[in-house]
C-alpha cells in the first residue's frame, strides 16, 4: 500500500528525511574480495568470476576480442542498432557543449595566471550485465569520457555462464568508442580496475552498479578517483489537477521496475488526482511483467503526499532532492526557477523520464539519495583535472612580497617566509 501524506506533518519529514545504512555483512564481504584481488592478483579475479558468475575467465580471454565485437554486430536487430546510434548522437551532442578550454591570462606587468584543463589518462567504465543488458548506460559513460579527450576508455562488464557478453553491450561500447572491454562484474571488477590486475590500473571508474559494486568503489576512493555512489533509483513527480493520471501512474511503475528499494514520489495540491493515481497505479499494474517487484517497491518506498498549493510542492521537491523529478502542470515552466535540487527535471507531460533515460542527450548518471542537493549529473568536467598555472613578475613579486610575509608569520612557518625573503635579499636589496 502506497503511503499518503499530508504536508506537514512528523511522518513526511521523517520520509523525506531518508537514510540507507550500510549493511556490516556486505562491508565486510567486498573489502575480502578487494584484498585477494590486490594481493593474489589474476587467480583471485578468475576465481571470482567463476563463483560470482559461473563462467570460466582466463588471462587469455579475460579482454574481449575485436571479432567478438564484429561479431557482435551480426546479432543485433538492425533497427536497434539504428536508435543507439541515434541516441549515441544525441548523447555526444550535448556533451560537446560542456567542453571548456584552458585559459592564460597575462597583465601589464608580465605576471601570467591560469589554469589547464587536461583529460584523465585512463577511465574505467563499469557496466551491470550478466543476464541483462544496459547498452544505454554504455552511452552515458563512454561517450563524455572520450568528448573530454580520455585517450583509453577500458569497460568490464560481467558475463554470462558461458562467458559471453550481451550483443547489444558489446555493440554500444564500439559505437561509444571504448577502447577496450573485460568480460568481468562485481567488486572483482572495481578491483581489477583500480589496482591494475590483468589490466592496466585506471584513473578513475565510473558507471552502475548493485550494492557490491557501489561499496567496492567506495572502497577504492583514494586509490583512484570515482564518479559518485549510487543507491537505488527514484523519481518524484510535481502534478496538479491537469496531470492525467495514467501518465503519472505510468511514470511510477517505470521507475519501480529497476528494483525493490526503487522510490515514487507524489505531490500534488489535488487530493483527486492523488486518488485517481493510486487507481490507475492498481490498473496498469496488474497488466505489467514485474509486478511483485513493483509492488514491494512501491509498499516500502512510495508516497503521495498531499499539499496545499504549488509552492509547497516545490518545497517537498527540494526538500527530498530526487534524482528524477517531473513536472506535469499546466505550465510547468514556471516552477524551473523554484527547483533547486534535482538530478534532471522533466517538464511536461512528453517527457517522462525514459526519454532521459535512453534518447534526449543529457546523462543519465544522476545523484541519488538526496545528494543533488550537493552533487551533479556526470559530465564532462568529471574527466578533466584542473591545473593552475602561476608565473609572477619581478615587479608583482616585489609588491606582493610584504603580504605574504605577514601571512607566513602569521602562520608560524618560518621556512615560507625565507623562500620569499631570500628572493628580496638578492633581487631587491
Amino acid at each position: 500500500m502506497i503511503r499518503v501524506f499530508r504536508y506537514p506533518s512528523a511522518e513526511l519529514d521523517q520520509y523525506l528525511g531518508r537514510k540507507a545504512g550500510e549493511d556490516e555483512l556486505a562491508v565486510a564481504q567486498v573489502a575480502a574480495v578487494l584484498a585477494r584481488v590486490r594481493q593474489e592478483g589474476l587467480p583471485a579475479l578468475c576465481e571470482y568470476i567463476k563463483h560470482f558468475d559461473g563462467a570460466v575467465v582466463t588471462e587469455a580471454n579475460l579482454r574481449v576480442s575485436s571479432v567478438e565485437i564484429e561479431q557482435a554486430y551480426t546479432r543485433v536487430d538492425q533497427d536497434v542498432l539504428g536508435a543507439l546510434r541515434r541516441a549515441a548522437a544525441n548523447i555526444r551532442e550535448f556533451h560537446e557543449k560542456q567542453r571548456r578550454v584552458s585559459w592564460l591570462e597575462p597583465a601589464a606587468d608580465g605576471t601570467v595566471l591560469g589554469q589547464l584543463l587536461r583529460p584523465l589518462e585512463r577511465v574505467g567504465v563499469y557496466v551491470p550485465g550478466g543476464l541483462a543488458a544496459y547498452p544505454s548506460s554504455v552511452l552515458m559513460n563512454v561517450i563524455p569520457a572520450k568528448v573530454a579527450g580520455v585517450p583509453q576508455v577500458v569497460m568490464a562488464t560481467p558475463p554470462n555462464n558461458t562467458g559471453g557478453i550481451n550483443p547489444y553491450t558489446l555493440v554500444a561500447a564500439a559505437e561509444a568508442g571504448a577502447d577496450e572491454v573485460y568480460r568481468m562484474g562485481g567488486a572483482q571488477a572495481i578491483g581489477a580496475l583500480a589496482f591494475g590486475t590483468g589490466l592496466t590500473a585506471v584513473d578513475k571508474i565510473v558507471g552502475p552498479g548493485n550494492i557490491y559494486v557501489t561499496l567496492a568503489k567506495k572502497q577504492v576512493f583514494g586509490t583512484v578517483d570515482i564518479d559518485m555512489l549510487a543507491g537505488p533509483s527514484e523519481v518524484l513527480v510535481i502534478a496538479d489537477a491537469e496531470a492525467d493520471p495514467a501518465y503519472v501512474a505510468a511514470d511510477f511503475l517505470s521507475q519501480v521496475e529497476h528494483d525493490v528499494r526503487a522510490a515514487a514520489v507524489l505531490v500534488t495540491p489535488a487530493a483527486s488526482l492523488a486518488e485517481a493515481v493510486l487507481a490507475e497505479i492498481d490498473h496498469q499494474l496488474a497488466r505489467l511483467s514485474r509486478q511483485a517487484i513493483m509492488a514491494e517497491a512501491l509498499a516500502k518506498h512510495g508516497a503521495v503526499v498531499v499539499v496545499e498549493d504549488l509552492d509547497q510542492a516545490c518545497m517537498v521537491a527540494n526538500r527530498f532532492a530526487p534524482e528524477h523529478l517531473e513536472v506535469l502542470t499546466r505550465e510547468p515552466w514556471a516552477l524551473l526557477g523554484r527547483l533547486r535540487n534535482a538530478g534532471a527535471i522533466f517538464l511536461g507531460p512528453y517527457s517522462p523520464e525514459p526519454v532521459g533515460d535512453y534518447y534526449a542527450g543529457p546523462n543519465h548518471v544522476l545523484p541519488t539519495g538526496g545528494t543533488a542537493r550537493f552533487y551533479s549529473p556526470l559530465n564532462v568536467d568529471m574527466f578533466i583535472k584542473k591545473t593552475s598555472v602561476i608565473a609572477f613578475s619581478p615587479q608583482r613579486f616585489r609588491q606582493a612580497a610584504p603580504d605574504i610575509l605577514a601571512l607566513a608569520r602569521v602562520e608560524g612557518l618560518a621556512a615560507h617566509e625565507e623562500a620569499v625573503a631570500v628572493r628580496l635579499r638578492k633581487e631587491f636589496c
